[in-house]
């Protein structure tokens, strides 16, 4: 196997915080080989005006995406290291209690919304710049889990034992105190997303899941690059014939293909995919094609 072939069984089986942390990896990386390969020959684009979001409320008229796409890019190599490493922390701590469509709805509204909050904000105080980053949707990954079991216990090296509230809660008083800062917008846009992730948890509380606003746009548009099977209408002409009884057995034995991707799963769930052999990856990408 491939590191081609390791990485898209990675993807496949890693859940959508894997997923995320793939999306975010590969459109700050891709994108740079291409456009640095662009400049090679000449042709200079900034790419990184056409997804970041505008503090200026009308460039929203020609680049309405940037709304969401400035939560899928970064500015630099550190940017995205520490993001997604905040990301797989908070991710998998989400993934104890939610599902992977909450998570998913949670990451593109608490963007949304915090890009909403940082355009209004810097508007209103006449400061123009455009912002970057997963930093956002992170922060209310976090907070909302944070916010149904803040006395999370946690191990963190060094300091030893802490709650999930001490963690969440010394973050936040960090963007708090640079809200003066060089890098303003991001911190507004930190606390907005912290905001956001609260509410939906407390309104998931109360029955009412936002995720679900996600998911139907996202089906919907499946629904429509789904190839529905069209087939020839025939008419068939069959004699009756009366069903013959057969001795079926009750005993119904699992595959044993089957058995052995149970196996690994269940291997995966405690140990990690890192703990699969060679042999179990290879059975696993061979299986999934």
């Amino acid at each position: 196997m491939n590191i081609i072939d390791d990485l898209k069984l990675q993807y496949k089986m890693g859940g959508i915080v894997t997923q995320l942390i793939f999306w975010n990896a590969a459109l700050f990386v891709l994108p740079w080989l291409f456009f640095t390969l662009l400049s090679l020959l000449g042709v200079d684009i900034d790419y990184m005006h056409y997804v970041s979001l505008s503090s200026n409320p009308a460039h929203l008229l020609w680049k309405p995406w940037s709304l969401l796409s400035y939560a899928f890019f970064h500015s630099g190599i550190m940017h995205i290291v520490f993001n997604m490493i905040v990301l797989n922390f908070s991710g998998r701590l989400f993934m104890t209690y939610f599902t992977s469509k909450q998570l998913l709805g949670l990451y593109v509204l608490s963007a949304i919304f915090a890009g909403i909050c940082y355009v209004l904000v810097f508007y209103v105080l006449n400061i123009n710049a455009p912002i970057v980053g997963a930093s956002a949707a992170i922060m209310a990954i976090l907070v909302a889990t944070t916010t149904y079991y803040p006395l999370m216990n946690l191990r963190l090296l060094i300091i030893g034992n802490v709650k999930l509230w001490h963690v969440t809660a010394v973050i936040i008083i960090v963007d708090l105190m640079q809200l003066r800062s060089g890098n303003m917008g991001g911190h507004i846009s930190h606390l907005a997303g912290a905001f956001f992730g609260f509410i939906f948890i407390k309104l998931l509380q109360n029955g009412t899941d936002l995720s679900k606003i996600v998911s139907r746009v996202l089906d919907f548009f499946a629904n429509i690059f789904k190839k529905s099977p069209s087939t020839p209408f025939k008419k068939v002409h069959k004699n009756y014939q009366k069903p013959v009884e057969k001795n079926i057995s009750k005993i119904i034995t699992k595959d044993k293909s089957q058995q052995q991707i149970d196996e690994i799963l269940d291997k995966i769930s405690q140990s990690g995919y890192d703990s699969l052999t060679k042999e179990e990856k290879e059975f696993l990408f061979k299986v999934g094609k």
